[in-house]
This record gives structure tokens, sequence and C-alpha cells, in this order.
């Protein structure tokens, strides 16, 4: 270890001879008989490659590379490659041992590389400890985890920290079951009902490696369709994976592969199961015990030995971003495998992303979609309600529910249940003006007014109370409330059908499935329960609030989530109805009645373009207080083709409240900066965010995922730059 910081050599130029004369002696040829045991500092050193080249468990930039350690004699066995070491780093202490002087504490690591020689200079440490002889971290997971960490400015140990789960010992000593031969290819099932949907499946069975944008009709089958998917993977000889994005999807094409295929041909890698049953999985699918994988966010990482295929169901969900550094997106990481290991890459949801269309647009991918006929029979018929009907309906408006969406509500509970979608959870959260519908803001601080009770305005950010509030843009004096959240949609179709059972699914209970039987299911959207046989009808509640959003995703974000909700509804051919309550005009809502995402897709990656927005450019978002934030584009050495937009102030976030990722502090006062580059830059713009943040790191100041003044955080890729 170095004289001056007490940890293990780094990497570096060729050292001078005189300097390594120890470790050379210690690592000649093992064939040449000694008469004294080679030793390191006076302790006996591995006979061949007695250097281990180790990753710490450090996740500041600064430290991102690799520390030589010398391989004590006795752990020569099981100090392997992708095994879980514990070595000595920093010079905070230093204990006494075996009668020569060890700075640091112990912290666990990776070994990466045995070696012959070290390029450090100084004298090594040893080893401290091997934490178990299981090798977790392949060569492949590694070079994964490296682009990973390039790609979003991270440091690769945050990386493994996400790819590699903690050890469980009891799960470590149960052996893996012996694997199973390959199953025999399945039969196109109900992939017949798209275009190429039998050939990308034979070709999945024959070992080749398609790559498809698949946009699913609405129904139940796309999970019998992933498990064919999956199963013609395996009938290949080459292993799968597929991510989703809760753990209720996991559960349907959980049981749609063992229909298939039967117990013990998968693992499941969820959070749900725990950590040991989780690690057991894991395990067997690291020792080649499983070659199929399903799970949610964390299995992207799966080490599915012999990859054919890589499969995403819905890429437009947020829970396919990562919170935690440096926040990879499933989707991006499935295709940095496709890449390095050569295999199928398979992207699905009944809507479509403009990330999928431009996968299409590219030539990369190839589009996997039913016939207008065929998408026209599977779909449910959509029905528009636009504001001036609500206008034009004061009774009906009061209760959010125009006389066309009571029609459908009464009609569709003869024959089943019928789905309620409101956008946000909860009582009443923000108001607006009731003539004009501008957001009521703070006099103060330019907060959202709320009102926690019937008889208070209170400011969301400084929580001052508002007692004359006017509107600012029309003078009017009336409130309304932007969003009604399910509970009390709930209740008011529970006393508008009081002999209708009503049920809701949300934040404080998510429901899987609900009986076929007529009720009211009022839901949150994501958290729809899927109806046995489909619901008689649904209604979109409140679409001009999702729409309305600051955001560049946000009419992308509602039809994907009103699509999410009408795909669980009968096909019109039975009588399902879909009533959406927005303007019909407005783009989403039109592709949502035509049933046509993919071309709202392509329509919003064509504009997105000519204004130089993400997918078409890389953009990263650079956070922190005002001063921090300035400073760190000072700094920074960006690429030349760099454009920093801001940086403009983020909203205060409440002491008390949520807070997203990414947020300030409560009560601090943030900046953020947005930096773009165009196509082809954006590993260069990584690098020079990574360089600066390093170089912030190392002099002391707060890293990416700390509080406080001096805080800076950067993230590239940010969903949200509203």
């Amino acid at each position: 270890m170095s004289s001056d910081d007490g940890q293990g050599g780094g990497g570096g130029g060729k050292v001078p001879p005189e300097q390594l004369a120890l470790i050379r002696e210690s690592v000649r040829d093992a064939k040449v008989p000694r008469a004294k045991p080679r030793t390191w500092r006076g302790a006996a050193l591995a006979g061949e490659l007695p250097v281990a080249r180790v990753l710490v468990d450090k996740g500041v930039l600064h430290l991102d590379r690799y520390f030589d350690y010398a391989v004590p004699e006795e752990l020569d066995a099981d100090a392997q490659p992708g095994v879980r070491v514990r070595v000595r780093f920093g010079a905070g202490r230093h204990r006494v041992r075996g009668g020569r002087r060890e700075g640091g504490g112990l912290i666990d690591g990776f070994l990466v590389e045995r070696r012959a020689e070290s390029d450090y200079a100084g004298p090594l440490a040893a080893l401290a400890q091997v934490v178990s002889p299981e090798r977790v971290l392949s060569e492949e997971l590694l070079g994964l985890a490296r682009a990973v960490a390039d790609r979003y400015a991270g440091s690769l140990a945050d990386v493994l920290q996400l790819a590699v789960p903690p050890r469980n010992a009891r799960a470590e000593q149960r052996p893996s079951a012996a694997p199973l031969p390959p199953p025999p290819p399945p039969a196109a099932g109900s992939w017949e009902r798209y275009a190429h949907g039998p050939a990308f499946v034979e070709a999945l069975a024959s070992g080749a490696a398609p790559r498809a944008v698949w946009n699913a009709l609405p129904g139940p089958e796309w999970a019998d369709e992933l498990a064919r998917a999956v199963a013609a993977t395996l009938a290949s000889g080459h292993g799968a994976l597929v991510v989703l994005p809760d753990g209720r999807t996991v559960a349907r094409v959980d049981a749609a592969l063992t229909a298939l295929l039967g117990e013990g041909r998968h693992a499941v890698l969820t959070a749900d199961a725990g950590p040991e049953k989780r690690y057991r999985q894991w395990l067997a699918v690291r020792r080649g015990a499983v070659h199929a994988v399903i799970g949610t966010r964390a299995a992207m990482f799966a080490p599915v030995q012999d990859l054919g295929l890589v499969a995403l169901w819905d890429d437009g969900d947020d829970s396919h971003s990562e919170p935690h550094a440096p926040q990879p997106h499933a989707r991006e990481v499935l295709l940095l495998r496709a890449a390095q290991d050569r295999c199928g890459f398979l992207l699905g949801g009944w809507s479509c992303t403009v990330e999928a269309a431009q996968l299409v647009e590219t030539g990369w991918a190839r589009p996997l979609v039913a016939v207008r006929d065929r998408v026209r029979t599977a779909a449910p018929l959509v029905r528009t309600v636009g504001d001036g009907d609500l206008a034009r309906d004061e009774a009906a408006r009061a209760a959010r529910l125009p006389t066309l969406a009571w029609q459908a509500v009464r009609e569709g509970l003869r024959s089943g249940p019928v789905l309620v979608q409101v956008p946000r959870r909860g009582y009443v959260p923000r108001m607006a003006c009731a003539a004009c519908r501008a957001p009521a803001r703070c006099r103060h601080c330019a907060g959202p007014l709320e009102a926690p009770d019937a008889a208070a305005l209170t400011c969301g950010w400084c929580g001052r109370p508002e007692e004359k509030w006017h509107c600012p843009e029309c003078g009017g004096f009336r409130l309304r409330a932007q969003v009604v959240g399910a509970r009390r949609t709930a209740e008011e179709l529970g006393r508008a059908f009081p002999a209708v059972p009503v049920r809701t699914s949300g934040r404080e209970q998510v429901l899987d499935t609900v009986p076929g039987t007529p009720a009211l299911v009022v839901s949150t959207p994501g958290a729809e329960p899927v109806a046995e046989g489909g619901y008689a009808a649904a209604l979109l509640l409140d679409g001009w609030a999702m729409l309305g959003r600051p955001d560049l995703r946000a009419g992308e974000d509602a039809l994907r989530r009103w699509i999410g909700a009408a795909a669980l509804v009968r096909p019109q051919t039975v009588g399902g109805t879909v009533v959406v309550v927005a303007e019909p005009t407005l783009r989403p809502v039109q592709a949502l009645v035509r049933w046509d995402p993919v071309g709202h897709a392509v329509r919003e990656l064509g504009e997105r373009a000519e204004l130089g927005f993400p997918p078409v450019s890389r953009m990263a978002a650079v956070s922190g207080a005002p001063d921090a934030v300035s400073a760190f584009l000072a700094a920074v050495e960006l690429p030349a083709e760099a454009e920093v937009l801001g940086p403009v102030p983020l909203p205060v976030t409440s002491a008390g409240r949520p807070r997203r990722v990414g947020a300030p502090p409560p009560g601090e006062r943030w900046e953020r900066a947005l930096v773009r580059v165009p196509p082809g830059s954006g590993a260069a713009l990584a690098a020079a965010l990574k360089a600066a943040q390093a170089a912030r790191t190392a002099r002391g100041a707060s890293a990416s995922g700390e509080a406080g003044a001096g805080a800076v955080r950067v993230r590239v890729d940010p969903p949200d730059i509203g």
C-alpha cells in the first residue's frame, strides 16, 4: 500500500526495476526449486500470480479504478477472479500484524484479476480475507457494468452494487440443481396474430438474433407470447432474460412460462422473494443451472449464460429507471447487452415510446405489429368527451362525469365490471381557477395552492395560508380541484350507484385481479387490476390534467397510461367501450381513438428531431445549489458541440412531504442546468461530466448522491426535463 494514502496500488506506467525487486523475486518461474518459501513483507505469498487486482467497494468517482494487493499463500486457492474479498483501504487507522504495520480499515471488494507483477511502485498490502470462494463476478458481467458506468458517468462500484445481490451464506451452501436439457421448439400460438410473429419465433428457435419492437394487441395474450419467445430461445440452446415493470406482470409471465415449460426452467428475480431466495435463484443462474430469467428492474444485470434473447415489457414505465446511482434505465442496459452478447432483442408493450420508434427508424430493429383490421377487431371502441361537453353539462361537471360517461357506466354494469382511471391518489391535492383553469399559485413564492380541508387554502411550498385568492389571468374568484383522487371519486360513484360494489386500487392497496361480475373499479394509472373476462367499459377521467404537465413526455405518458387501461377492456366486437374525458382534437387523444401509438411515437420523434430533444440528442442534468452548479459548469471541459440550457430554479420541497428522486432537500433552493450534445457525442459528454465530478470529490466536495450546500448531482438521460 502506498505511504501517502494507505491504499492498494493503482494502475500507472512501468515501475523501475529496483523498486520491484521483491516482487520479481517472488514471481519467478514456479518450476524452479527454492530452498526458502517466497515471502512478501514477512508473509508467504502465492506461488504463481501473487498479485490480485481488486475493485474496492467505494462509489466515489476519483477512486473508480483497480488496486493491487498481494495474495498470501493461505488464500491462494480461494482468491480467484470473481470472488468477494476484503482488503485494507485508507490511511485513517493502522494496525500492527505479523510484525508489520497495515493501514486502513477493512472494506469489501471484488477480485478482478490475478497477475504476475504489479504496476504500482510502492509496497503492496495483502488481501485480508476471501469472503467466499463463490465466483459471482464474471468477465461478461464486469464488462457490462463498466459499459453502464461509462454511459451514465458513474462509478463501476455503484453499478456492481446494483448488479450483484448481497451475499447470503446459507444460499451459497445449497447446491443448485442440474440444468435441464433444451425444450422442444414451441408453436407460434397467438404470435400468429402479427404479420411477422411466427417468423420471429422461428428465428429465435434456430439460434438467430432477431431484433424487434413489438406493439402488442390489447388483451391478456401478451404474457403467453413472451413465454413462447423465451421457450423458443431455450430450444436453441441459448439463455433468455425478460425484464418487467412490477411484481404483478412478473407473476403473469411466471404463470405463462410454468404452464408452457413446467417447473425448473426459469428463475424469478424480484425483491418480493426475500434476500435468501432471490440470491439462491441468482446463484442458480450464475452457475448455469437455469438459463431463463424473468424479473423486475434489477434483473437487467442477471448473469444469464450464453444469452440468446433480452426482452423488456413496457419500457415507458417509470419503474424501469433505477433511482440509485448512476441511475441506469433497463432499456439502455438491455441494448448494451444485446450489442455485447450479439443476441436477440425484443421491446414490447401495448403503447410505443419515442425511443422504441427511434430503434425502428434507424433500422436497428424491425417492427412487429398486427395489420389494421386485426387491431380494430381486438381493441375496444374509444369515445371522447371534450371540455365543451363538460361546460354544457353543469350537473355532470360537479361530479366530473358528463352524460356520455354516465351512459357508458350504466350500460357496462349490465354485463360486467367498469374501470375508472383517475390520474392521482388521494383527496383534492391542487387547485385551479374554475373559469380558465390556470393553476392557483401563492402570491409570495409562486408555489401551488392546496386544500387539505374544505376551509383553508395553503401553499404547498412555503406553507402560508391564502384567504383572498383571485386569478391573475382572468380575475375569477372560484376555485376547482385540478385533480380529484381515487378515494374521492370512489365516494362519488358509490353515492351515484348505491347497489353496485366499488373497489379501489392504488398506493394503499393494489389489486391484482377482480371478478367478472358488475362492479366499479377505481384505480390510479398503473394499478389497474385485471378483470376476469375483461372490463365491460372504462372511464379515463381528468385527461387534461395528465396532458397539461410541464414535461416533454406528457403526451406520450398520458397515451401510454390510457392504452394500458383500455387494453384491459373487452374488444368492441363484444361491446367493450372506453370513454376518455379530454379535448378530442389533441394528438394523444386522437391516437387513442385510432389505437395508433406507433404513429403517435413517430410524429413525436420527428418533432424532437427538429427541436434537438432526446432521444435524437443526448442530454444530462446538472442540479444543486446555485453557486455549486455555476462552479461545476465553469470547471467541466464539455465537448465543443455541447449546449448548456439554463440553469433554472427547481421547485422547493416542503418539509415532511415525499421527495422525488433528484429533488432538492426540503427547504433548499436548487437550480438545474441541462447540457445537450448531438448524436455521437454522448460518450464524450459522459466522460467530461465524470471527470469533473471526480475532481470535485477528490477535493472533498459533496458527491452526487449526498445532500448539502456544495452537492452537485449529475444525471445522464434524465427522464424528466420539463
